[in-house]
């Protein structure tokens, strides 16, 4: 249910007018004097005469509201090509739509930015013998609810106009389907449900986001102390800040022992799942990274669940029955069955100054011991000084020079001859352990030249934070990944036997899916998942991107 209008005495006064309207105009303009209430027929004819006027208006009116300006060609199409009934000049159609503007929070959206006060003004100023202020109410209600149909269905913004980085494909409102629906809508609450992001992970986001707010109305939380790391089995007066932060939201014991200072087996496991829940080392020890994250303010909390919601709306509606999902900010990839996920493993991402992008695209296949073709920026950037000083050293890790269809060992090549504009071979790196690819990539051919791969440097994996990579990703278990994806690409024969002998032979291998594998590449920092709500650093700084372009929006109201 959507949260209560907040002036829902006058919003009920004022659809009482409306509702009373209708006897009244037909009464005085179609009915004969003496008839005590209007028929069907007459006030079907009632309501085709205001349905004329509307038509009128979008064809000739020259000082219509913007927002009805701005939407002129589609409210046509439906008042006057299609036919299109009224939709808001009938039994609690407006009070329904006031108080779902007015409860916009509820989905992370702004009740300010849509007009509530105005359509309420429009409903206790008009004249309601006035058949030309009725189709104007008709029209400016329509075009509320695409302005607030499309915030909560698609997103405020294209993701490209936030950042440059996000390269999902633009998504669009329907708005003849949507003004369509609305029509033969039973209720306004349904429609909005079935409109806004249908994946599970929008829906348990709506629920974090009450229940932050609920802690923002009860007060937030208080700040620990900042002090020395405190270990498990410690005494320190710190402990009851510790005690009272993670009843709020991790469920410690807001009293604990009696008078206790001590760090007790209850609170680390309080301060364990708050560690989890934050991406930090599970280790039980108050550190300086966990008191940041304990005193991050709840209004923040709740701007990045905001954030993640409208981020969710730019993705694909339907994600596949079967997918990955990688979250860039959450170094994580998910594999997903049915909704269900299935394989969960972490990841290593692009460094801030090579970020991987955020897209949607399909794993078409995979290639066992594969090559390493350093891309052209990289070789000229960082490895044109080993091969002038070194090229032993990179021909000894497997690298070969290659240009057109000849391949030359690098120790044959007078690397002093060459530099920035004038390289003309390609760096190669031959399969095999060494090899900067490791066993494995997934391939899903992009403009990006991203993709998933094993690596044979594993230490990073153990860091809770890993942006170390050039914007591919690297994949902790690429193996396992292997197997489920040949299996959910529909390929038979490829078990794990067979692949570990493939990948033995050191020899290039490329295994078609016989069914592209969705995968989705995100930037969330706020989701939910079996340990509760998640938060992340926001490691590109995309979110104080997107926060500046929401708090710059400028409306037509």
């Amino acid at each position: 249910m959507r949260r209560p209008f907040s002036s829902f005495a006058l919003s009920r006064h004022s659809v009482r007018l409306l509702a009373g309207a209708f006897l009244v105009f037909t009464t005085a303009v179609v009915a004969p004097p003496m008839a005590r209430a209007a028929t069907v027929q007459e006030l079907q004819r009632s309501l085709a005469i205001i349905r004329i006027n509307a038509i009128d208006l979008l064809a000739k009116g020259e000082r219509l509201p913007l927002p009805i300006q701005q939407r002129r060609d589609i409210l046509r199409a439906y008042y006057e090509e299609q036919g299109g009934e009224l939709l808001w000049l009938r039994d609690d159609r407006p009070e329904q739509l006031v108080a779902a503007l007015d409860g916009a929070a509820a989905d992370g959206l702004r009740p300010d930015d849509y007009p509530t006060g105005q359509l309420l003004s429009l409903l206790q100023e008009t004249d309601f013998k006035d058949v030309r202020g009725l189709a104007l109410i008709e029209l400016y209600f329509s075009a509320a609810f695409l302005e607030y149909t499309a915030d909560l269905s698609v997103g405020r913004f294209l993701p490209s106009k936030v950042d440059p980085n996000f390269f999902l494909k633009a998504r669009s409102l329907d708005q003849g389907a949507a003004l369509q629906a609305v029509a033969t809508a039973d209720s306004l609450d349904d429609f909005f449900e079935s409109w806004q992001p249908s994946s599970s992970y929008y829906a348990s986001l709506r629920g974090a986001l009450a229940q932050y707010r609920e802690f923002e109305a009860e007060g937030g939380w208080d700040l620990v102390p900042l002090g020395p790391p405190l270990k498990p089995g410690m005494t320190d007066p710190r402990v009851a800040y510790i005690r009272a932060r993670l009843a709020v939201t991790d469920a410690a014991d807001p009293e604990g022992p009696s008078g206790a200072d001590t760090y007790d087996p209850d609170l680390v496991a309080a301060v364990e799942r708050f560690q989890a829940r934050h991406g930090l080392d599970v280790d039980g020890v108050v550190g300086p990274a966990v008191l940041v994250a304990m005193n991050v303010p709840v209004e923040d909390r709740v701007q990045e669940i905001v954030l993640a919601m409208e981020r969710w709306r730019w993705m694909p509606r339907d994600l596949g029955q079967q997918y990955l999902m990688v979250n860039i900010a959450g170094f994580d990839l998910r594999r997903v069955k049915d909704g269900e996920t299935e394989q969960r493993m972490s990841v290593v991402v692009g460094k801030p100054y090579s970020r991987t992008p955020v897209f949607s695209d399909m794993v078409r296949y995979i290639e066992l011991n594969p090559y390493w073709t350093v891309p052209a920026g990289i070789a000229v950037k960082e490895e044109l000084g080993k091969l002038r000083s070194n090229p032993g050293g990179l021909a000894a890790q497997g690298f070969e020079a290659v240009r057109g269809k000849d391949v030359f060992d690098l120790r044959s090549i007078n690397w002093s001859n060459y530099g920035p504009g004038n390289f003309p071979f390609q760096l190669r790196q031959q399969p095999g352990p060494k090899n900067a690819l490791g066993r494995v990539k997934f391939m899903f051919p992009n403009e990006h030249s991203v993709y998933l791969h094993d690596t044979p440097s594993r230490s990073l994996f153990a860091r809770s934070e890993r942006a170390f990579s050039h914007g591919c990703i690297r994949v902790s278990q690429p193996l396992d990944l292997a197997e489920q994806v040949l299996v959910a690409g529909g390929v038979s024969g490829w078990n794990r036997d067979r692949i570990n002998q493939t990948v033995a032979t050191d020899k290039n291998t490329v295994v078609k899916l016989n069914e592209p594998l969705p995968i989705h590449l995100t930037y969330l920092t706020a989701w939910v998942d079996e340990n509760g709500v998640n938060f992340r650093k926001d490691i590109y700084k995309q979110d104080a991107k997107l926060l500046a372009a929401l708090d710059g929006k400028a409306l037509a109201w």
